[in-house]
């Protein structure tokens, strides 16, 4: 039998985000990405930013945004994972091991650390990214590092909904599983039940934020819950 493919949502670190992680879980979600708000997001597209930019400007910064963890470990329960996604500035700011202690402490299972390239820093264990552009090298190097699962980047560009899952995907699973045997998951510009068939087809997984965060500004935690179920059933059709 065929594994099951898996279902990132990113949300944004906010004080109603333990809330929306929660209804994303309901609705099926595998894994929960909680970014932290940075003031230079430069993986980040229009949604994201926005998003963080709000956040920063209701208080969220690191320790906020571990109790918001820490809140959201509460209640999700023990057994979903939950990722921070940040920037190396934050955790320099903070200390690095500090972060990964207070981090872990709060309910963080994994990292990802948008802007730390493969090669730096590899006392900090995390989910390394590769993307249409990386080399075969750079690719394996991440595959050795990386935390459990690749996160293939779809496109070279930030993050946020496309009219169509990137043609670039293709290419990347195929360099990527001649590489390593490691679980795959694909996202930016994943933002339809269509493109999560699309792209779950290929990969192991699919990662989607920029319009669950939309469909969570526009809905609430009802709107999220209904929005991941159809993600869910569109990659359990596969």
């Amino acid at each position: 039998m065929t594994a099951a493919k898996k279902l990132v949502i990113y949300l944004m670190a906010e004080p109603g985000t333990p809330e929306l992680a929660a209804a994303a879980v309901r609705g099926g979600a595998d894994i929960v990405e909680l970014g932290f708000p940075f003031s230079d997001p430069l993986a980040d597209g229009p949604v994201i930013r926005l998003a963080g930019e709000r956040a920063l400007k209701a208080g969220m910064r690191t320790r906020e945004c571990l109790e918001c963890l820490a809140r959201t470990r509460a209640l999700v329960g023990p057994d979903i994972p939950l990722v921070p996604m940040t920037y190396a500035a934050i955790l320099e700011a903070y200390g690095y091991d500090r972060f990964n202690t207070d981090a872990r402490a709060a309910g963080m299972t994994s990292l990802i650390v948008a802007d730390l390239p493969a090669d730096e820093r590899p006392d900090v264990k995390r989910v390394q990214l590769v993307a249409p552009t990386s080399t075969d090298e750079r690719i394996r190097l991440a595959a050795e590092q990386t935390d459990g699962w690749l996160y293939l980047v779809t496109l070279t560009g930030t993050t946020g909904a496309r009219t169509a899952v990137s043609s670039q995907l293709d290419g990347l699973v195929e360099r990527a599983r001649a590489i390593t045997d490691l679980p795959l998951y694909a996202g930016f510009g994943i933002s339809t039940p269509e493109h999560a068939a699309a792209a779950a087809a290929q990969a192991d997984g699919i990662v989607v934020g920029s319009r669950a965060i939309q469909v969570a500004d526009e809905g609430g935690a009802p709107a999220l819950e209904a929005y991941v179920a159809s993600l869910r059933a569109a990659i359990d059709a596969l």
